[in-house]
């Protein structure tokens, strides 16, 4: 336990009021008890409802939904800092995912004397370069002119001025450490903070199982997540095209929401083109408690994540939520997810080919002896390595080494 408590300036990519679980669970709740508060700086435009922030206080400047945010945002973080600073000292100023605002936070640590921490959760300069060569392909006009200008410009901020300037670097899992250790970048300042749970909302038991009655006398599979055209999510329906040939009372419940109307509209008709709609349940956003009644309903958890520099560096929730809910999984092999199969032996690893998860979910389905040791060894692993009140022993334990001791 720290000495003297610590207050951290934390500014964020997601809007304000957080409610991703690495944000809201291990700053708000888990972090204070090691004598470190947090104050957000961001911009609104969720729409979860305003909560209380225990940890520290909230300075929301701007909106994400105003046309000009990406414009304007560094100046709205710069504005939020301020007010940080003029509310309580501050021992530290950290910046989550923002590449304009990272060069902000340096600048703002420089000046007032700080150490200036970085927090990576996802390769946004890469995701620019995605963004770019997809429109490329379709001609290269003013539009892929601006896309390309944005990521050779955020490439050369955030590897050259931002990164390099950062006392320590939090990472999204040790691939992600290992990839920035190979841009030349001192391993020794990373620590990889991989996705977890809330112990208290992951149980099976405080779960009611859903009642959908479409979900009666089937072998119900699930996936629990955001639906993409980026994430290649048409996969999961090659998966069923594949499987109700073997397993024709299969039923695929996506529980989840895509970012756009019509990323869902394009779901929709895929199923429908394939003629899939009796064996994939589409239930668009759920409040979290009724997602997970659908979970538990299902005797087997789907994690496929699409290999590549944008994926292979994360850490998947999800498959950490189906072995925390005891729910036998196949994933794929990205790092991460080959680390959490292989430790925890609570799920089976396979590569993104519908053949291969076709034949681990048949696999599971076929021997109940596997599925019943899978589903009790999940959660045992998830409460030692992948509760935020374990990972925020390891966060913490990072602070108190580059984080000095405020005089009393």
């Amino acid at each position: 336990m720290r000495r003297t408590p610590l207050s951290i300036a934390f500014v964020i990519r997601d809007p304000l009021p957080p409610i991703r679980a690495d944000v809201l669970t291990l700053f708000g709740a888990e972090m204070p008890q090691y004598g470190i508060g947090t104050d957000l700086v961001g911009q609104v435009g969720g729409e979860a409802a305003a909560g209380g922030w225990s940890a520290g206080a909230v300075h929301p400047v701007g909106s994400l939904k105003h046309k000009l945010a990406s414009v304007l945002s560094p100046f709205w973080d710069a504005l939020g800092l301020a007010r940080a600073w003029r509310r309580a000292p501050l021992d530290c100023i950290q910046v989550r995912d923002k590449i304009a605002s990272g060069l902000v936070g340096r600048a703002a640590a420089a000046v007032l004397g700080l150490p200036f921490v970085y927090w990576m959760s996802f390769p946004i300069v890469e995701g620019f370069e995605v963004r770019r060569d997809e429109i490329g392909r379709r001609g290269r006009g003013l539009r892929w002119l601006a896309h390309a200008a944005r990521a050779a410009l955020s490439r050369y901020v955030i590897y050259r001025l931002v990164l390099p300037g950062a006392r320590h670097i939090f990472v999204q899992s040790d691939a992600m450490a290992d990839w920035l250790a190979a841009k030349g970048f001192n391993r020794a300042r990373m620590t990889a903070v991989p996705m977890g749970v809330d112990a208290n909302l992951f149980r099976r038991a405080s779960v009611t199982p859903s009642t959908d009655p479409r979900l009666d006398g089937r072998r119900v599979i699930v996936y629990l997540g955001r639906i993409a055209q980026s994430r290649k999510s048409d996969f999961l329906l090659d998966v069923v095209e594949a499987l109700r040939e073997r397993q024709p009372d299969i039923l695929l419940v996506i529980a989840g929401d895509a970012p756009s109307a019509d990323e869902m509209e394009w779901m929709r008709s895929s199923i429908s083109k394939r003629g899939l709609d009796s064996h994939v349940l589409l239930t668009g956003w759920l409040p979290q408690q009724a997602a997970l009644g659908y979970a538990v309903r299902a005797e087997v958890g789907l994690s496929p994540i699409p290999r590549g520099a944008l994926f292979d560096v994360s850490s998947p929730t999800k498959l950490v939520e189906y072995l925390a809910l005891g729910i036998p999984s196949v994933a794929n092999d990205i790092p991460d997810q080959r680390l959490v199969t292989a430790q925890s032996a609570a799920g089976l690893c396979a590569p993104m080919e519908a053949g291969a998860f076709r034949d681990a979910v048949l696999e599971l389905l076929g021997n109940p002896t596997m599925a019943s040791q899978f589903a009790a060894r999940g959660p045992a692993w998830v409460r030692t390595h992948r509760t935020y009140t374990v990972l925020a022993e390891k966060v913490a334990a990072a602070y108190d080494q580059i984080l000095p001791d405020r005089p009393c």
